[in-house]
């Protein structure tokens, strides 16, 4: 860089300004938060509001409850997988709206434009949202499940088999997982809180019973409600965990492509 100075003289004198060379090892720090950060961030915004803390704990506290009012009736069972497996299925029903919750409820209360507006790759986004869900998923239903074995212990009757509890167990938080997954998907699609649930609980509850006195084999392969049950009971697996999966990628499939193209605002 090259610097005139005019003298009183009128004559010119140049000094030449040497800049140092540019460093090229300096490191540019990203402005946007990691997808770790992202997940923990939609892990407390699933559980900071009201409706997500009461879906949060009825999801805990349905299955024990369950249990405690089977003892009650003093029904005899051959063993304890057939409860837990409702079990199963009680929290995933309840883990499915807490799904929906954390996408459709961003559309829904407006609070989406904030949220794309400080990570605008909606894709991102919506993963950490599916990687979130599904980590409560798996921790809800897990106390779920240990608090209603719990409850079994003293209201199964002494000959009820507890074989195949080591298999059923982990089907249980893979089922709560699968059903929170796929409300977010829905919820993402939809984009509105109340038709996202219920359709999902006309579909699930209503029309596939409907479905099932015309067509009980087609039935096995599309209710999630069914492959819970056969997958915690050890019946089925491979078409059980077929039937969760394609929930899953199904619905976050159909999430992703809605979101990317719908219009904030």
């Amino acid at each position: 860089m090259t610097t005139t100075h005019i003298t009183g003289k009128g004559t010119a004198m140049t000094d030449v300004l040497t800049l140092p060379a540019p460093r090229t090892d300096v490191r540019v720090r990203r402005t946007a938060p990691s997808l770790t950060s992202l997940i923990g961030l939609e892990v407390r915004k699933s559980l900071s509001t009201r409706s997500g803390k009461s879906l949060a704990a009825v999801a805990v506290l349905i299955g024990p409850a369950g249990m405690a009012l089977l003892g009650l009736t003093g029904d005899q069972f051959p063993d304890v997988l057939g409860p837990l497996a409702v079990v199963g299925v009680m929290t995933g029903l309840l883990l499915l709206a807490l799904g929906v919750l954390s996408t459709g409820g961003e559309w829904t209360h407006r609070t989406v434009q904030t949220t794309f507006l400080l990570v605008p790759r909606r894709g991102r986004v919506l993963a950490a949202k599916e990687i979130a869900v599904a980590l409560l998923g798996v921790v809800l239903a897990a106390v779920s499940a240990g608090l209603s074995l719990l409850v079994l212990s003293g209201v199964a009757p002494a000959e009820a088999s507890w074989d195949g509890l080591g298999a059923a167990v982990p089907a249980v938080l893979g089922a709560g997982a699968a059903f929170a997954m796929a409300g977010a998907g829905v919820g993402a699609a939809t984009g509105n809180t109340a038709a996202a649930l219920t359709g999902l609980y006309l579909l699930i509850l209503g029309a596939m019973q409907i479905l099932r006195v015309w067509n009980a084999e087609l039935v096995g392969w599309i209710d999630p409600v069914d492959a819970t049950l056969m997958l915690v009971q050890g019946m089925q697996r491979t078409q059980a965990a077929v039937v969760l999966a394609g929930w899953m990628v199904v619905s976050a499939v159909a999430g992703w492509l809605v979101t990317r193209r719908r219009q904030v605002g």
